[in-house]
Parts: structure tokens; sequence; C-alpha cells
């Protein structure tokens, strides 16, 4: 695959799946003016056709993004996803041991964009948030970080029920176990100590599975992907430290 070519997960003529690097934009955005590479456009590029984005993921988060490469395709997907129909599996590490699953009830205050939100009023009540998480792993390090005499980690499963701005990672900083390289809402000391000590840059959310009714055959279709190569360097140099995990991650 050429270095500016975007992996293809799943592709049929109606709808495309790629797996999205951290630090890539979706599209362009007055968020980065000198930005150059945007997903869609290499992606467009790549197929040599139109396409059409479906949802976004946050510039740091990687995983599963799908477009649609038609705009009666497009509406109807639309029109799924904007009844909740579309469920979506992600995996983060996060800081401290998630001891056991559960599911996050807690509303959301509106984040309002100055660009695309510029004439939306300011004014909005806390939107109703819900997203189940669970362990799949513990790690603890031989590191003194911040008042711990050793450094606490989880991989844990996330699976957000509704779509509110930076769900996954405000709903895990308010149960104190903040995605690590989270540099808006988790924990700056552990941000630190993973760029330091393991040359970690990078927000450590990703989404690897997500299911819905295909637009055009009504079947359930789900589409999966492994975390990338980056993420799993970093959990197998970590097995050492592995003090819990399930059989399958």
């Amino acid at each position: 695959m050429a270095n500016n070519e975007l992996n293809v997960v799943y592709q049929d003529e109606y709808i495309v799946a790629i797996y999205k690097p951290a630090g890539l934009l979706v599209h362009r955005s007055p968020i980065d003016k000198h930005e150059t590479r945007f997903a869609v456009q290499l992606l467009r590029d790549q197929l040599g056709r139109h396409v059409y984005p479906l949802h976004r993921l946050d510039r740091p988060t990687a995983g599963l993004l799908l477009f649609a490469l038609d705009s009666e395709t497009a509406s109807a997907m639309n029109a799924q996803m904007m009844s909740n129909g579309m469920q979506k599996s992600y995996r983060a590490l996060v800081r401290g041991y998630v001891k056991s699953a559960g599911m996050v009830d807690y509303a959301l205050k509106y984040r309002w964009d100055k660009y695309a939100d510029a004439d939306r009023t300011k004014q909005v009540a806390p939107q109703t948030a819900h997203s189940d998480y669970w362990p799949l792993a513990h790690y603890e390090l031989p590191f003194a970080v911040g008042r711990y005499a050793t450094a606490r980690y989880s991989w844990v499963g996330l699976t957000p029920h509704t779509g509110r701005k930076h769900q996954l990672r405000r709903h895990m900083q308010h149960l104190r176990h903040p995605i690590v390289g989270d540099t808006t809402h988790g924990d700056g000391k552990q941000n630190g100590f993973l760029r330091e000590q393991f040359s970690n840059h990078r927000l450590m959310l990703t989404c690897i599975s997500m299911g819905f009714y295909h637009p055009v055959s009504g079947e359930w279709l789900t589409i999966k992907t492994q975390v990338d190569s980056e993420i799993e360097q970093l959990l197998v140099s970590w097995q050492p430290f592995l003090t819990w995990s399930q059989k399958v991650r």
C-alpha cells in the first residue's frame, strides 16, 4: 500500500469503510488551515470517485470511518444514524484499574464550536449521554507517576449509545479513568510519562467495530478491524507488566 493510501477495511457498490489513522482530519477544517491531507480527499483520489462521509471521528481518534458512494445511500445511512441505529465498539487505554463493567449515564454540556456553531445559541441544556464500558486487561508499570509508586492502566472496551461531542473521552474522565493521550480531558502527568518513557504522542482510542442495516440489502452488517500497529506494539511491550486479562482481548 502506498504511503498516501488509506487502509480500506470494507467496500461494496454502495459503502466503503477505512481505518482512519490518528491525527488525520476527516475533511478540511478551520481547526488547521495549513493541513493538506484529509480522509475525504485521500479516499476520493484513491477510489477515483466522489465519496460521502457518514460520520466523524475526532482528529486524534483512530479507527473505522464509513463513507457512502452515492447521495441516495448517504441519505439512507444518515437517517439510520440519526435514529441511533448504528452500533459502535471502541478500545481505549485508560488511567487506573477499571475493575468491572458498567454504564455511564451522565449528561454532557454542549461544547460550542466557534466554527461549526457560529450561528447557534450558546444556551443549550446538558444533553443526555450513555456509554457502556468493560475491562479487558490491567497493567501495572514499575514507575512512579505523580503521588503513586507504580503506574496502573486498563485496556477497556467502550460503546457509546448517544453521539455527543467527545462523549467517550468525557465519560471516562467523569469516571476518573481518563484516556491516555487525551490532552483536553486527560491526565497531564500520565500523558507526559507516556511520551517520555514510551514515545506515545497520541490519543489511545480507536473504533474497531460498527454494525448497521445495509442501506440496500437491509441485512445487518458488522464491520470489524484490529487496532493499529502502534497501539498493538505498545501493548505487546507491556506484556511483562500484565496483572490481569480476559482470554479474548
